[in-house]
């Protein structure tokens, strides 16, 4: 099987471009690879309620954030504050970078 590659790395400011978040902004928690869908910060959050257990004694509610799919969010440009499409190139050391198609601009490693 091969690896899965994303353009989208932890730590990115993304922008939800599609669904009921849109034009909400987090930044990436975790990148679920096999699934190809991403945990965002303060993006796709549900409310569940919850029985009395030994995790949660008090029951009630329980806000929980579910992954979001990598197609329905844009990385965003922190010099221009806009999204862009990200690409990849080798640089003059020969090791890959990411970089905004828009500006050219390198993105920094988090």
């Amino acid at each position: 099987m091969t690896q899965v590659r994303l353009k989208v790395k932890k730590g990115d400011l993304v922008e939800v471009m599609t669904g009921r978040d849109v034009g909400r902004r987090g930044v990436v928690q975790k990148v679920l690879l096999q699934d190809k869908k991403l945990i965002v910060d303060g993006v796709n959050k549900y409310r569940r309620n919850v029985k009395m257990s030994e995790q949660n004694p008090q029951g009630g509610t329980v806000d929980k954030i579910l992954p979001i799919h990598v197609s329905n969010v844009g990385v965003v440009n922190p010099q221009t504050d806009k999204v862009e499409k990200i690409g990849v190139r080798l640089n003059a050391e020969g090791k890959r970078e990411r970089f905004f198609k828009k500006t050219g601009n390198a993105i920094l490693k988090v």
